[in-house]
C-alpha cells in the first residue's frame, strides 16, 4: 500500500476559525478525514500531522524517508523563511509536494518567497483545501502511477 504523509505547520489547527475569508470554513479535523477517505478510494494510506514547532516537523520530515513513500506539505508561515525546514527536505529522497489554501503570490510581498519551493516536487497553491487533493493525485503519479 501507498503511504503518504499530510504534514501542517503553524496556525493550521485554526482552519475555520481563522480568517475564513481567506482560509475557508473547513476545520482541521474536516480536512484531515476528507483527505483520509480521498486517498483511500486510491488505495494509499495517509497520516496527518499538525505542528506549530519547526522542530516537531524536521522530526516527522526525517521519519518519513524510511515510512512514506510521499509527504504534503503545508509549511505555513514558515515557507518564508525556514531554511532548517528547507534543509531537512533537500535531505531526504522522499518527495514532497508544498500547498498552499491562499494564492501566496497574490498576497502580502513577504508571501511571495518560499525557501523550500526549490527543494520540493512541486507547490500548488491558491486552489482552496482542493490542493491537498491534487497534491495526492500527484503523489500517486510520482510513486506509482495510480492517479486516475
Amino acid at each position: 500500500m501507498v503511504r503518504f504523509l499530510l504534514l501542517n505547520g503553524p496556525n493550521l489547527n485554526r482552519l475555520g476559525m481563522r480568517e475564513p475569508h481567506i482560509y475557508g470554513h473547513t476545520t482541521l479535523a474536516q480536512l484531515e478525514k476528507q483527505l483520509t477517505e480521498f486517498a483511500g478510494e486510491y488505495g494509499a494510506e495517509l497520516t496527518c500531522y499538525q505542528s506549530n514547532y519547526e522542530g516537531a516537523l524536521i522530526d516527522q520530515i526525517h521519519r518519513a524517508e524510511s515510512l512514506y513513500d510521499g509527504i504534503i506539505f503545508n509549511p505555513g508561515a514558515f515557507t518564508h523563511y525556514s531554511y532548517a525546514l528547507r534543509d531537512a527536505i533537500a535531505s531526504i529522497q522522499t518527495p514532497v509536494i508544498e500547498v498552499h489554501i491562499s494564492n501566496i503570490h497574490a498576497r502580502e510581498p513577504f508571501r511571495h518567497q518560499s525557501v523550500l519551493a526549490p527543494v520540493t516536487a512541486g507547490q500548488i497553491v491558491g486552489l482552496g483545501v482542493n490542493g491537498y487533493r491534487l497534491a495526492i493525485l500527484a503523489l500517486l503519479d510520482m510513486v506509482e502511477g495510480k492517479g486516475k
